[in-house]
């Protein structure tokens, strides 16, 4: 059913409980994993535009992710899953989730959601329900 499955990540707990989600379902459908990460410059640097620091933190955010992304594909590893990891540049990462998912065809999203609420939900926005609401294949919010 699910032949391959994009996990959006951001270093959070919720990403990466997202990822032992995507794991177990992989597991079911014999899946394979694609593990996206969006790394993002400094809003603050795009509204004035100072790219020598926008590229500076995207380099730094970089070599954290990589890290990270380390440990979990050994996990993946050791459960035989298939992964593949991509992590790119984004302005909007909603919508680079969307357009990543739609152009290789991924059958099913598996993200993690903060369960932001109120006042933090609108200033700070919900990738997971913007995913959700932009994208054609099915969805499963890990909270």
């Amino acid at each position: 059913m699910f032949q391959n499955i994009l996990v959006p990540f951001d270093l959070s707990n919720q990403s990466t409980r997202s990822f032992k989600v995507a794991l177990d379902v992989a597991k079911k459908y014999q899946s394979k994993v694609t593990l996206l990460t969006c790394l993002e410059g400094d809003a603050w640097h795009h509204k004035y535009y100072d790219a020598r620091a926008d590229k500076e933190l995207i380099k730094k955010q970089s070599k954290v992710t990589k890290k990270h992304v380390e440990k979990l594909e050994s996990i993946a590893e050791k459960n035989n899953i298939s992964i593949k990891t991509q992590i790119i540049t984004s302005k909007s990462v909603v919508n680079d989730i969307v357009t990543f998912a739609k152009s290789r065809k991924h059958d099913l999203i598996v993200i993690g959601s903060h369960g932001r609420t109120g006042f933090d939900k609108v200033l700070l926005g919900s990738v997971a329900n913007g995913v959700s609401q932009k994208t054609r294949c099915p969805v499963l919010i890990v909270k």
